[in-house]
C-alpha cells in the first residue's frame, strides 16, 4: 500500500490560498490526468467495495462522481449520484446539513436505493465530514445499509472522522491517504 500512497501523493498538487487566503487546496486533477495513477486509485477503491460487500456505489457531487463511477464499473456495481438540491429530475429524498458558514442540502433519487442495498459512499476528500455524514443519513433514510465510506484523502487535522464515525454505526471509513 505504501507504493500506491506514494504514487497518489506524487500526483496531488498543493494550491496555496485557494479558494480563499489561508487554505491549502489539494488539487487531484494531475492524478486524474495520469492513467497509471487514476487506474491505481480506481483499483484500490474497487477493492474496498468488494471487501465491504457493497452492492452499489454512491458518489458525492462533484468529484465523488469522477471517482465513484469508475469504481462502480470496475467492481461490477451500480452507481448512484448524490447531488446538490434541485439537480435531480425525479422524486428525491433530501438531507439538510450544517456547514461552518450556513447549511446545504443533498438529494438522491428515492427509487435508486432499497432495503437490499449495501452502499459504499465514495468521495475525493474527507474534510470536516459534513457532506459525508449527510450522505450516510440519506442512505439510511432510503432504507439501504451503509457498507462503508471510502475516500482518496482524509484531512485529519479537520477531524471529519470524529464527526462521521457515529453516523456510520460500525461501518468502515477508509482513506487511502491521511494528511
Amino acid at each position: 500500500m505504501t507504493d500506491i500512497k506514494e504514487l497518489l501523493l506524487s500526483r496531488i498538487r498543493d494550491i496555496a490560498d485557494y479558494p480563499e487566503p489561508g487554505v491549502m487546496f489539494k488539487d487531484i486533477t494531475p492524478l486524474l490526468a495520469d492513467p497509471a495513477a487514476f487506474t491505481a486509485l480506481t483499483d484500490a477503491l474497487a477493492e474496498i467495495a468488494g471487501r465491504t460487500g457493497a452492492t452499489k456505489v454512491v458518489g458525492l457531487e462533484a468529484r465523488g462522481f469522477i471517482l465513484g463511477a469508475p469504481v462502480a464499473l470496475r467492481a461490477g456495481l451500480g452507481f448512484i449520484p448524490v447531488r446538490k438540491a434541485g439537480k435531480l429530475p425525479g422524486a428525491t429524498l433530501s438531507q439538510v446539513y450544517e456547514l461552518e458558514y450556513g447549511s446545504a442540502e443533498i438529494e438522491v433519487h428515492a427509487e435508486d436505493l432499497g432495503k437490499d442495498d449495501r452502499i459504499l459512499i465514495v468521495d475525493d476528500v474527507l474534510a470536516t465530514g459534513g457532506t459525508a455524514e449527510a450522505s450516510v443519513r440519506l442512505v439510511h433514510r432510503a432504507g439501504a445499509e451503509v457498507a462503508g465510506v471510502a475516500v482518496l484523502m482524509e484531512l485529519g487535522f479537520l477531524r471529519g472522522r470524529a464527526r462521521l464515525e457515529p453516523a456510520l454505526m460500525g461501518a468502515p471509513l477508509e482513506a487511502l491517504i491521511v494528511v
